[in-house]
């Protein structure tokens, strides 16, 4: 439901949208810390719900909510994978080995990383926006 125009007759008469002022607000990235800290911990989160060894909503704050879909449809065929073959959640460190950036835009950062375990490398990319004052993942893909 979008609520309607409201005019401010006393400020000149500009159009505003309630939605507007209660959706997520964009920040500049000059307002939010070094991504390459947040990108390094995100991924290893998200490797470790893969995993079968964190929780999805320890990442919801972090995730848009599509990405927390696709991730926690994700987590749940994996775990249903590991259920089948009769295999446990186990615990692997993951060397994050390269991270590269891109800054298209203000407060938006596109990475790729390349993340090892003891069986499996990794490429993960992602797309970070600073919304409401934190970077938050937008776009997820992991090969």
């Amino acid at each position: 439901m979008t609520l309607p125009l409201t005019r401010s007759t006393a400020t000149g008469g500009t159009a505003t949208r309630h939605d507007d002022f209660f959706s997520p607000q964009r920040t500049s990235a000059d307002a939010l810390p070094p991504p390459e800290t947040f990108i390094r911990n995100i991924v290893r989160g998200v490797l470790e719900v893969l995993a079968g060894v964190r929780e999805v909503e320890q990442l919801a704050r972090w995730l848009s909510e599509e990405v927390y879909r696709s991730l926690s449809v994700r987590a749940n065929l994996a775990a249903r994978a590991r259920s089948a073959r009769r295999v446990a959640a186990l615990r692997d460190v993951h060397e994050i080995r390269n991270v590269h950036l891109s800054h298209p835009a203000d407060g938006v950062v596109e990475a790729t990383v390349t993340a090892a375990a003891r069986a499996r490398t990794r490429a993960i990319a992602l797309r970070l926006e600073g919304l409401d004052g934190r970077w938050r993942v937008t776009a997820l893909a992991l090969l």
